[in-house]
């Protein structure tokens, strides 16, 4: 709040915790602006940009842009943004963090390929999403996150957008079924604490 002169903490708390509890969901700082000024608080959307800048550059959060996967570019709107602690996001959310656990897993997946250096991007392909999709120097790789993937139509719809990418990187379904690893044509499930324990 020094570094960036805002005065208005009630403000910056609003925003944050729009953020916090929105992790995983692709919004737009209109949307942001929109729902503040619906309860009563005025904002604009460069105003919005600015806080969500500040937050960024304090490393409150991370901002993943949207990558057009059939087309190799950035696409410049609505994107995701992750906490860089869950453990803040239960803080200032209180008990209404805990009541969605996909998002939290698919955070934590998110900072944990960062850590191991990618470069991380939200995947659209055709109409279709792929949670992340982590670059580096070796190309790159292709992950969609979820609690559980027994029920065959959830499997199926997490498939088809990994198998719409037209190409061969490596494509990995993260859950936290106990099942044993499986292989659906060149796409891997694997249990995510498993994977989060793998050093390779």
């Amino acid at each position: 709040m020094a570094r960036n002169n805002i005065s208005n903490k009630m403000l910056l708390e609003n925003i944050l915790r729009f953020l916090f509890d929105s992790i995983g969901s692709p919004i737009s700082t209109k949307k942001i602006s929109d729902t503040l000024t619906s309860k009563g608080m005025s904002i604009s959307n460069h105003t919005v940009e600015n806080y969500i800048t500040s937050f960024v550059e304090s490393f409150l959060i991370y901002k993943a842009e949207r990558f057009d996967v059939k087309g190799k570019n950035l696409l410049a709107r609505d994107y995701k943004y992750y906490v860089v602690d869950v453990g803040l996001r239960s803080h200032l959310l209180g008990k209404k963090a805990d009541s969605d656990m996909g998002r939290i897993l698919e955070n934590i997946v998110y900072l944990e390929l960062l850590r191991r250096g990618y470069k991380v991007y939200v995947g659209k392909v055709d109409n279709l999403e792929i949670d992340f999709v982590a670059k580096n120097r070796d190309g790159l790789k292709y992950f969609q996150v979820a609690l559980s993937l027994r029920d065959e139509k959830l499997l199926e719809r997490e498939l088809k957008s990994l198998q719409k990418t037209g190409d061969h990187y490596p494509k990995y379904l993260l859950t936290l079924d106990m099942d044993l690893e499986a292989d659906y044509d060149g796409i891997t499930k694997i249990n995510v604490i498993d994977w989060l324990l793998n050093k390779k």
